[in-house]
């Protein structure tokens, strides 16, 4: 059985992320993504002047372009900042 490369997974997730992700989970993922190096200090300004859901659309197209590593560290980020029935059923379930 073939994986499912983490972009691709992203891919799929990126609708709901887009409509269900709050500013302040947002937020709270780009600093942690900066901090483990996903994104750098450039990318992190340009996602920042967008509206909620273009800074949604944005970190997935980010991440996601930097390929599987990077997309499985965002993948990885999601579960382990956001536990919980809320966040990962409605649009973190890879």
């Amino acid at each position: 059985i073939e994986a499912i490369p983490a972009e691709k997974k992203l891919f799929k997730v990126r609708k709901g992320f887009v409509e269900g992700v709050s500013d302040a989970n947002l937020n709270q993922l780009l600093d942690k993504l900066l901090h483990v190096g996903v994104i750098n200090d450039e990318e992190m300004q340009s996602v920042n002047t967008k509206t909620r859901a273009d800074k949604a659309r944005d970190l997935i197209d980010t991440v996601r372009r930097k390929g599987n590593k990077a997309s499985l560290l965002l993948m990885d980020t999601l579960h382990n900042t956001f536990k919980g029935p809320t966040l990962q059923n409605k649009y973190y379930c890879f």
